[in-house]
């Protein structure tokens, strides 16, 4: 199984390097300093797992590489626009495409049935570019739970957690999905592969929409959102209304705003990722994770006064943020 890192950052380059180590066929592409940094000395892990390094074949450019038998997704979805026309060189007949983003993905309503049928969001996948390049076909969803950020170019530190879970759209446990986990597994991940995936998606939203936005407008980790007194009050508004429109769509979370409450607590002094990447200057993944729920929202009839208030004012710190 020839794999192709497709953005091998913080995430994707976690991803690769254990992949590498595991003597896995990879192929980790970045550009800038992290690509040469690579070039030069290779890519170090750090991790409380135990520190390593690995020499992975790194390229700037997919035409160089060649067709993949399996790409991932390794950038946020902010980025996906931009890359995703970039990608055919990689594909194909049958190149399995996993995306690896926060939020709603681009395919989330393609083969979802109903009325909502191929519905596309402007906030995830903006001009439909992202679906106009990546058939639906080739897509297997992956959601990570670990924490990754990197430290300089070249080298990543993995500070907890070695989830990914995975599942096809149409709920399947398909021989290709199963073959992905296995690659992961040999490389030290846990890996289930899930007939809920959507399912999933909602549960890791539940927390994601109230937490991140927040946490980057206030400073705050994860353990001060759910004990601060008012904040946890707004914390569970935007969950509920996230809840609301879930359950418009059929789903019902299996997790109450209780018990997330308390696993965020318990997680304790950790940065979300819009904080972390607020810190560094870099774009927060706002709509994809904020977004594109009050976008759903609005098409379902559901009110979301709190988390649209919310997203608003963390739509302008990113934008006041970013170069002109």
């Amino acid at each position: 199984m020839r794999i192709v890192i497709a953005g091998a950052g913080a995430i994707g380059g976690y991803i690769g390097a254990r992949l590498a180590k595991a003597g896995a066929d990879v192929v980790l592409h970045a550009r800038g300093p992290h690509l040469r940094a690579m070039q030069d000395r290779g890519l170090r892990v750090i991790s409380p797992d135990g520190d390593f390094e690995v020499k992975p074949t790194v390229a700037a450019d997919f035409a160089a590489i060649g067709r993949a038998d399996v790409v991932f997704l390794g950038v946020k979805a902010h980025s996906l626009t931009t890359l995703a026309p970039t990608l055919p060189p990689l594909l194909g007949p049958s190149t399995v495409v996993v995306s690896t983003q926060n939020g709603i993905p681009w395919w989330y309503f393609q083969g979802i049935g109903g009325e909502l049928e191929g519905l596309r969001l402007e906030r995830v996948d903006p001009g439909g570019v992202i679906a106009d390049t990546i058939e639906p076909r080739r897509v297997v969803g992956s959601l990570a739970y670990f924490a990754t950020d990197i430290v300089e170019p070249g080298v990543i530190r993995h500070t907890e957690g070695n989830r990914i879970s995975f599942g096809e759209p149409d709920g399947s446990k398909s021989e290709r999905a199963r073959a992905i986990a296995e690659a992961l597994i040999a490389a030290g991940f846990r890996c289930p592969v899930t007939p809920r995936f959507r399912h999933e998606i909602w549960v890791k939203l539940l927390g994601n929409v109230a937490f991140n936005p927040i946490s980057a407008l206030t400073g705050a980790m994860l353990e001060e959102l759910a004990r601060h007194p008012d904040v946890s009050r707004l914390v569970r508004e935007l969950m509920a209304e996230t809840e609301a429109v879930a359950g418009k769509l059929g789903i019902e979370l299996p997790i109450s705003i209780d018990q997330r409450m308390a696993g965020a607590e318990k997680v304790g002094a950790h940065k979300t990722s819009m904080l972390q990447d607020l810190e560094a200057g870099r774009p927060m993944e706002l709509e994809a994770v904020v977004g594109a729920v009050v976008e759903l929202g609005d098409r379902l009839g559901v009110r979301m006064p709190s988390t649209r208030a919310v997203y608003a004012c963390a739509k302008l710190l990113n934008e006041k943020r970013q170069p002109m």
